[in-house]
């Protein structure tokens, strides 16, 4: 046994960097699930899809992919077990399947936060991959207390099953979260009141978020000019800009009773570009959300809409 330790030691050791290697006097803690205690579980929405494992000893490794969004991972821990800095990535063979040498994936930035490790899309795929060939993502970093390595490693078993649920859940997520569409802005040309094509996909995208986030109780829809005529005619055109969303979001299946009109011609200018004023402004609010107060005046945003 202590042979066959030595020899993982030895792979991990080759596949980190001269400056993590040498610092890694013993093997130090290991945090894993076993055969007989991997878990994986799924959560699952239009809004979000969750591959959450349980880490004993550690805490939770957990895949996430937000509607709008690509996959990401992280781990998340109660107790900052890493030292803050640059750890090892690997992807390596379980305990049962001896002799498979381990893939270096790259080094990941730690944390000092409850999710001390987050990768981008294209490490979570490589995760993923390596899960799916029955390997062991490992991420090892030095320990806050005694300077020796702390390695958590995520188990592959039952990970196959309910990663293809996971695919089926990933395929009905929304086109957009409520972060990306929030505040939206549909800009005009001089003059124009006219939607493109690409304006009306985000209003459609709009539209589907609305139509299943039942705790949106608003829609805030404000209307804007630049300063090019007169104070009445720019007061009638932003209304006629603000009108004509509001049409369309009616007229796709939005209640008329959560959408608030307001026209504010050029009181509320954006940029010192007039073609960044010529614009109307969607904002949504959920339930228990506060209306937030803005100056309307000067250069820095829109108005309370």
């Amino acid at each position: 046994m202590a042979r066959r330790i030595q020899k993982n030691r030895s792979l991990l050791l080759g596949a980190l960097p001269l400056s993590l290697a040498v610092s890694l006097p013993t093997l130090g803690a290991t945090y894993g699930a076993g055969i007989e205690n991997s878990q994986w579980y799924l959560t699952e929405s239009v809004f979000e899809c969750s591959l959450v494992h349980e880490v004993p000893g550690y805490g939770k490794a957990v895949f996430r992919h937000r509607a709008g969004e690509s996959l990401t991972f992280f781990l998340e821990s109660a107790s900052p077990l890493m030292k803050p800095g640059r750890g090892m990535l690997i992807v390596e063979a379980p305990a049962w399947r001896p002799g498979v040498a381990p893939t270096p994936v790259g080094t990941v930035d730690v944390s000092d936060s409850n999710r001390p490790v987050s990768l981008n899309a294209r490490q979570s795929r490589q995760l993923v991959q390596g899960l799916l060939e029955g390997m062991r993502p490992t991420v090892t970093r030095e320990s806050w207390y005694n300077g020796q390595p702390v390695r958590v490693q995520v188990s592959n078993v039952n990970f196959g099953g309910q990663f293809r649920q996971y695919q089926t859940c990933s395929g009905n997520l929304l086109p957009v979260n409520y972060d990306q569409i929030q505040r939206s802005r549909i800009p005009f040309t001089s003059g124009g009141a006219s939607l493109s094509s690409s304006d009306r996909q985000l209003l459609d995208n709009i539209v589907r978020y609305v139509q299943a986030d039942t705790t949106v109780e608003r829609i805030f829809v404000d209307g804007h000019t630049d300063r090019s005529g007169s104070r009445i005619d720019n007061r009638a055109l932003s209304e006629k800009r603000a009108n004509v969303v509001a049409d369309y979001l009616k007229a796709q299946g939005i209640s008329e009773d959560l959408i608030i009109v307001r026209a504010h011609g050029d009181q509320y200018p954006a940029s010192r570009r007039p073609s960044e004023n010529r614009r109307t402004t969607i904002r949504l609010q959920r339930e228990g959300e506060r209306p937030e107060f803005q100056q309307a005046n000067g250069y820095g945003g829109d108005s309370a809409g």
